[in-house]
């Protein structure tokens, strides 16, 4: 068994099969998942895990590139705002209903257990080298 780092083997697996370029949506439990990519789902009640949680633990997996959230989560959720301006400076911000639109071409989508709007992002990958 793993000593550290992510343990649930099916985001493990996940995670080691992305290559450069590849979508990775993060997102809170009310988030539409789009049919077709792959969805591992960690939420376990209200709040559990956070987003903040595996947004960080996955940022400490991956090479990330760029970032895009909603551009309402100024407004509707400011700890989420405050957390992503934070992680990704050059944070791209759209309209939710196109980071729907474009989670349908993520390659893996991260389900946490947050139950506030709007703590989403869709983390494009990069390369270690």
């Amino acid at each position: 068994m793993k000593r550290a780092g992510i343990l649930n083997r099916h985001l493990a697996g996940a995670l080691a099969e992305l290559g450069h370029g590849h979508g990775v949506l993060v997102c809170d439990a009310g988030m539409p998942i789009p049919q077709g990519p792959r969805v591992v789902d960690l939420a376990f009640r209200a709040g559990v895990p956070s987003f903040a949680e595996v947004l960080d633990g996955l940022l400490a997996e991956l090479v990330v590139e760029g970032a895009t959230a909603a551009r309402e989560v100024h407004a509707a959720n400011p700890d989420a705002s405050a957390l992503l301006t934070a992680r990704f400076p050059t944070l791209e911000l759209v309209p939710h209903e196109e980071l729907k639109s474009l989670s349908a071409g993520a390659r893996l989508i991260v389900r946490t257990g947050e139950a506030r709007p709007y703590a989403n992002v869709l983390l494009r990958c990069g390369v270690f080298f």
